[in-house]
């Protein structure tokens, strides 16, 4: 035993497929969910048919150059698991749920936040919106954190 099963937190060796930086660049959803768990709303919410299950206890699978990062999966994503990723130049803009308040609102500056809740940078939020009863995130951070923010803490 060891990694997230002793720690509780994820690194990205425990991921189990890593989007290329091309793949990155035009924006792809990353699945975080690594246990055999009887789920599978992510599937169903693909309207491209870009994520799948070996069965319905396996870890949701990307495919990466199917997917066009919507964001459906992300808000109904029971474990808050799905997030999206996308890259250009010196920037990451990751979309990911957001359960907490305050709520951000678009423009507010906020802590970037990496797995263990360890502030890791500053953000910018781009876009704030519900979907499915969940608030779905965009945060704008320097392109070197596009793998590791994967939460946000609001400074107000």
């Amino acid at each position: 035993m060891g990694g997230y099963e002793e720690t509780g937190v994820l690194s990205l060796d425990d991921l189990l497929n890593i989007p290329s930086e091309k793949q990155l660049e035009k924006g792809v959803a990353i699945s975080e969910c690594i246990q055999n768990i009887p789920c599978n709303p992510c599937v169903d919410a693909c309207s491209v048919d870009a994520i799948s299950m070996k069965d319905i206890n396996s870890p949701p699978v990307v495919d990466y150059d199917r997917c066009t990062a919507c964001g459906n999966c992300v808000a109904v994503c029971p474990g808050l698991a799905l997030f999206i990723v996308k890259i250009k130049e010196d920037k990451a803009w990751i979309t990911l749920p957001y359960e907490f308040l305050p709520i951000p609102e678009k423009n507010d500056t906020v802590d970037a936040l990496d797995r263990e809740g360890n502030i890791v940078g500053e953000g910018k939020i781009i876009r704030v919106r519900k979907q499915n009863s969940t608030w779905i995130i965009t945060v704008e951070v320097d392109r070197s954190l596009a793998m590791i923010v994967r939460n946000i803490r609001c400074r107000r």
